[in-house]
């Protein structure tokens, strides 16, 4: 598949709008990574994702996709792949999302829109815009004197 001009931008949106997110995904054992994907315990997997994501976007915002993979080999470290759907109101985003020992990545893969704009810029705005409109906003916490 070729990689479109606008691809990076986007990528690195949805990987700034989910940096809090993956933080909560990297505090779970990766022995429970590759124990949920190797007996495809997807729905766990889901549960996992859909726990993190409930602290940072409206319900059904972040969700798991069609599952994952788990790399593990004798001679290196250990990388999860997680597909997951990034589903802000008038956009999809399918991606991957890659954990490892050293840091985390991100890979769109497609992206829809309901109502497209006429440029790939002003789409990339669009999605911004709508991810900004999903995040769950905390309320400064009141002072008491």
């Amino acid at each position: 598949m070729n990689r479109q001009p606008h691809a990076n931008s986007r990528e690195q949106v949805v990987a700034s709008a989910i940096q809090e997110v993956v933080g909560e995904l990297r505090l779970i054992e990766v022995a429970d990574y590759i124990a949920f994907i190797r007996l495809e315990h997807f729905a766990c997997l889901s549960d996992l994702v859909d726990s993190a994501a409930e602290l940072y976007f409206q319900p059904g915002t972040l969700r798991l996709g069609h599952g994952g993979e788990a790399h593990v080999d004798w001679s290196g470290s250990p990388r999860i792949v997680l597909d997951l759907e990034l589903r802000p109101r008038g956009v999809t985003v399918y991606f991957q999302l890659t954990l490892t020992g050293h840091g985390s990545s991100v890979v769109v893969n497609y992206v829809s829109f309901e109502k497209p704009g006429e440029t790939p810029e002003h789409n990339t705005a669009l999605l911004e815009d709508a991810i900004d409109e999903a995040r769950i906003r905390r309320n400064e916490p009141l002072a008491y004197p």
